[in-house]
Formats: structure tokens, sequence, C-alpha cells
């Protein structure tokens, strides 16, 4: 019997292969002409490493991966300590404020980032505060910890509360259960988060611009500016170290995770 052909595979084969290639064809021209011997990238003039080497030199480019590494990793920390906190609040029965303040923490993943960095850039400016580096890590702590909280919470909807039920029976109090059942099953759910804080953060633009004031660079915001210059090639090399950074970061994450779940 003749075999009837499958377009339904074909269209999902398709719609894939174009997919990746969109995503992921710009990234791999853009790693490419880091390693062009030209100042401009209309052409390949050849092979070369001095702009990574020009890259180690800057400074200004030094002191703002510094700067966003710093950010990122304060930030990433203090909203994830709120989010574990504010999921294990939320998850209280007892409490009749709840559905409210789950609606609140959806408002910042909805809102456009160039309105949240203008509302607080004007906060700041009401209550005198000089732009740097610490507005720049309450900006990002603000719209950070409602993707923890998010995140942390959709861990907590899976807990069984029998294992709860069963350690009371055989005696455990409430710090003990916490320790020794709630918080290891959570776990997961927290460093899923702390990643994804860490990356948002990493990554923004927008609200960092509105926020940062004169004097304090993060990498996206020295990007942004050095394009501006027409210094892409510089800028291409940084992208493609900043690309095997990103990588790492996701190896490395799904190795911990995978550690964590098995132990």
């Amino acid at each position: 019997m003749k075999k009837k052909f499958d377009y339904h595979k074909l269209f999902s084969l398709t719609t894939f292969t174009f997919v990746i290639v969109f995503l992921y064809i710009p990234i791999l021209l853009l790693i490419i002409y880091s390693f062009n011997d030209s100042k401009i990238v209309s052409g390949w003039k050849g092979f070369t490493f001095k702009y990574y080497i020009q890259l180690f030199r800057n400074d200004e480019i030094l002191t703002a991966f510094r700067n966003t590494i710093m950010i990122g990793v304060l930030s990433t920390l203090v909203s994830t300590f709120l989010g574990v906190l504010s999921a294990l609040a939320l998850e209280n029965k007892r409490f009749k404020g709840a559905q409210f303040f789950k609606g609140l923490y959806f408002v910042p993943l909805i809102m456009p980032d160039i309105l949240m960095g203008v509302s607080l850039a004007l906060l700041f400016s009401f209550m005198k505060l000089k732009m740097g580096m610490w507005t720049v890590l309450a900006a990002h702590i603000t719209f950070c910890v409602s993707y923890t909280i998010i995140v942390i919470q959709s861990r907590l909807d899976g807990f069984d509360y029998h294992l709860e039920e069963a350690a009371m029976d055989l005696g455990a109090n409430k710090w003990q259960i916490f320790t020794k059942i709630k918080f290891p099953l959570m776990i997961p759910g927290i460093v899923a988060a702390a990643l994804l804080a860490f990356t948002l953060s990493i990554d923004d633009f927008i609200i960092t611009f509105f926020t940062s004031g004169r004097g304090f660079t993060t990498l996206p915001v020295y990007v942004e500016s050095a394009i501006r210059r027409g210094t892409i090639t510089t800028i291409n090399a940084l992208s493609t170290i900043m690309i095997g950074f990103t990588l790492i970061i996701v190896i490395a994450s799904k190795r911990i995770r995978k550690y964590i779940i098995s132990v």
C-alpha cells in the first residue's frame, strides 16, 4: 500500500527551519564580521583579532562591563530574596488581600519599558536623588522582582501540602517543615527565578538609560552610544563575547538545575 505524504509534518519542519534561520543567521553574521579587518561592514577585508585586542584595552568598556555585572548580581540577589518572601506570603490562605497583590505584581510585566523608565526617573527626581548606581539598582530590582515572584509562585502552585501534614503528624514544627521539605522543593524555582532576573538585568537598556544619569554606564547603554558614534566593529566583538558569556550561563544553569533536581 502506498504511503500517504504527510503535509502537516512538512509544513512544521519548514516553519521550524525558517524560524531557526531567521533567529540565528544574524547572530552568525555578527560573529563572523567581528573578525572582519574593516571599519565598515559593507564587505569582507580580511581576518583579524585587532578589534578584540582594542576591546580589552578600552577602559570605558571594562568599566561598563563591571557595572553591568555588579548591578546584575545585586539586583538578582535582592529581587530573588524579595520574590521568595512575597511568594510565601501570597500562598497564605489567611491573607485576604492576596488576589489584589497578585494583580499588582503583573503590572511591571505589561507596562512598556519606556513608561516605567520615565516614571522611575520622575520619582527619583521628585525625591531629589542623584542618578547613578543606586537609582539603577533600585530600578532593576523594581522590574525583576515581579518575574521572580511569578516563577517562584508557579513552583509553589505544584507543592503537595500533604507532605506538610505528614511531617506535622510525625512531630515536625513549622521551621523544620520549611527547611527540610518546602525550601528544598522550592530551590529549582528559586534558581530559575535568579537566572531570569540576572538575564533581564544585564540585558536592560531603556529603564537603565532613564535612571543612570551621567557617570554611570552599563554595557547596553554603552553599546547604543557607540553605535551612534559609528564604532560598530568593536561592538561586534563585544557582542560576540556577550553571546559566549550568555551560552556559558545557560549551560551552567542547566547543569545546576539538573544537579539540584537529582539531589
